[in-house]
């Protein structure tokens, strides 16, 4: 995979505040690649008394009665409103000598229209920010977030951590072994999308992955379940993951000084490991868990995702295509 960054697709959740982590990572590669970047609002459907109190806005605003009559079956005082503060947007400092164009569009649920959006404007990336709640101002992921991991056809930066990216550290959560039916060529994909990121942002990638220990559960005498480890026997399966691991890492050229490969639980190591490396990226795989194509990153990243502190970034296997329900929905 070879990242082509040439439409940035920034999605804005409210207009009246802008997502400066967001603003700053997308104007970061944007620089880097000589991209466009699109800020884009979904506006919910409005109810008919809040049409009417739209067009009598656009009709103040200097539109004439028939013209305000016309959009307000559309939402047009809203979706004006919420336009004027995009533009505002596009000007700040944070996107300075980036190319910028801004659309809002009337769409429930937001991911739908969001995934809609990128699909028409042929994104190259999509970019959303996450919004700290909490005492601890703690960035949690919004269920619009979780659906776009679910959707988004194209690679997805969730931006968690403040400021531009300057030589990053990137973190690449790979799985050699691809439990849970992990397409096998997904690992390929984020290796490459890790090293074409970091090349674009002058900084350097790593590799990481975190196994389980080998337990067989025998039966005892009476029939009930013994818990029996054998210290050989786990060797030999750590030897296994090991080479495994380092076909992935050679392949995609990272040295074995940037190879991270230990035992344990993946939310807790992936986590640990961020923190020590003080990565700026984690790079991760979106899996299928149903026949109906509803992708979900696998129950053990969505257990880390909240906690961690740095921006992910999801990619999809290359032959991911985003439900029919939303593709056809206009």
């Amino acid at each position: 995979m070879t990242l082509k960054l040439r439409r940035i697709l920034l999605s804005v959740g409210d207009p009246r505040i802008a997502p400066r982590a967001a603003m700053q990572k997308a104007a970061s590669i944007a620089r880097a690649a000589d991209a466009e970047i699109e800020l884009f609002h979904a506006l919910e459907e409005l109810s008919p008394a809040a049409r009417v109190r739209g067009a009598r806005d656009t009709e103040a605003a200097g539109a004439g009665p028939s013209t305000a009559r016309a959009r307000a079956s559309a939402s047009s005082g809203p979706l004006l409103a919420a336009r004027r503060r995009l533009e505002r947007m596009a000007r700040s400092s944070l996107l300075r000598g980036c190319r910028i164009r801004v659309c809002v569009a009337l769409g429930s649920p937001p991911h739908e229209a969001i995934v809609r959006r990128a699909l028409a404007s042929r994104a190259d990336l999509v970019v959303a920010g996450c919004r700290a709640h909490g005492r601890a101002r703690r960035l949690f992921l919004r269920n619009t977030d979780w659906e776009l991991i679910r959707y988004c056809p194209c690679p997805l930066l969730l931006a968690k951590s403040r400021g531009a990216y300057r030589a990053p550290r990137i973190l690449v959560a790979v799985d050699p072994f691809h439990v849970h039916a992990k397409p096998a060529r997904l690992d390929d994909r984020l290796l490459a999308a890790g090293r074409d990121l970091a090349r674009l942002l002058h900084g350097s990638v790593d590799a990481f992955h975190a196994y389980r220990p080998l337990i067989a559960s025998v039966q005892g005498p009476l029939g009930e379940p013994v818990v029996w480890e054998s210290p050989a026997i786990e060797e030999v399966h750590g030897v296994q993951v090991r080479r495994a691991f380092d076909r992935l890492a050679e392949k995609a050229g990272i040295s074995r000084s940037r190879r991270h490969l230990v035992m344990g639980d993946v939310p807790s190591e992936l986590d640990a490991a961020v923190r020590r490396l003080r990565a700026h990226l984690v790079v991760m795989g979106a899996v299928s868990r149903s026949a109906l194509g509803r992708l979900l990153i696998g129950s053990t990243a969505e257990r880390v995702l909240d906690e961690l502190a740095c921006d992910v970034l999801i990619v999809k296997p290359r032959s991911f295509k985003t439900v029919p329900q939303i593709r056809r929905r206009r």
